[in-house]
């Protein structure tokens, strides 16, 4: 019984196999997907259990110079994919509306690939965002969105360029490219230190672009719903790549309402300013008090002074009659 199990998931495991890209085969990371996951599920221990117990003890890292280096070349790398991917298709062919993979051997078809890849793998780069977290000890950062984020997306994008290197369903890389020009760019300039945080006013509108991007990955797909024909190859990816707009639109618009609207991740000197300015309207309003209880001394005293003054007025007059 248990070898025909066996027997059984080996051969779905070999079907699912053989309908991948060739092309992609001798890329690094795609000879199956048992050593992503396994980078995935280490990167999964470490950042919820690991990290968190080793830095139990210690001091948080001081980083500041291999933020920056990190950052700043996920930015070149970021610009760089999402210039592949427009020579590659986006803005030398690629109607914006169904646009089938290319799986031939033509120079812009493995072009289209070999940046599908990059993209790829550059996720796998990306988790160094909470190894960064885990050693400064930063654990506020290290939220449900951020892991599942950082899992889910390589796991995810590892089966849509083993059978999809291109295509309608690259679109999705290629503008989560362009917001991480902009995300690392401000992480950078925030890993440079206080002289720059003047140029971080606009930190708050990140996470803006970031729902627009999801916005515009869901319209775009949406489109193949309303299509009488579209020759896309792997249909399945537009419903999960609809799927995945519309759920994490829903998380960042709840980190957005946490962060901005209830003011629960504002920056350490903005919720000082608040809780300030706050205690400063209690203070005047206690002084207001106060001087609303002298005022109601003074007219106490003087409407005292004056029966005082009455009452010996009276005294006087009875004594000198007597």
């Amino acid at each position: 019984m248990l070898e025909m199990v066996k027997d059984r998931i080996m051969e779905v495991y070999d079907s699912l196999l053989a309908g991948r890209d060739p092309r992609l085969k001798g890329y690094l990371l795609m000879e199956s997907p048992f050593s992503m996951s396994a980078i995935l599920l280490a990167y999964l221990i470490f950042a919820l259990y690991a990290g968190p117990k080793f830095m139990a003890n210690r001091k948080p890292f001081q980083l500041k110079e291999a933020m920056i280096i990190y950052n700043l070349s996920l930015v070149g790398l970021s610009a760089y994919i999402v210039y592949e991917f427009l020579m590659s298709g986006w803005a030398t062919g690629y109607t914006w509306r169904c646009d089938p993979c290319d799986y031939s051997d033509s120079p812009q078809a493995l072009r289209m690939a070999r940046v599908a890849w990059l993209f790829l793998f550059s996720k796998f780069i990306e988790l160094m965002d909470t190894v960064f977290f885990v050693l400064r000890k930063k654990h506020s950062q290290i939220t449900f969105l951020h892991i599942f984020h950082h899992s889910f997306m390589p796991w995810t994008w590892w089966w849509g360029v083993s059978y999809a290197p291109g295509g309608m369903g690259s679109f999705h890389a290629m503008i989560n490219s362009c917001v991480h020009v902009i995300m690392y760019s401000y992480y950078g300039l925030s890993a440079a230190g206080p002289r720059f945080q003047k140029f971080l006013w606009w930190k708050k509108y990140m996470t803006a672009i970031q729902l627009i991007q999801f916005v515009l990955v869901s319209l775009h797909v949406t489109q193949w719903y309303f299509m009488k024909t579209c020759d896309y190859q792997v249909p399945l990816f537009i419903h999960l790549i609809w799927m995945y707009g519309t759920f994490f639109f829903v998380l960042f618009s709840n980190f957005w309402y946490q962060a901005y609207v209830k003011g629960r991740r504002l920056p350490k000197n903005s919720r000082q300013a608040h809780n300030g300015k706050a205690n400063g309207n209690a203070r005047v309003s206690n002084g207001t008090s106060v001087v609303s209880n002298g005022n109601g001394r003074h007219e106490n005293g003087v409407s005292n002074g004056k029966k005082h003054q009455e009452n010996g007025s009276t005294l006087n007059s009875k004594m000198k009659k007597a």
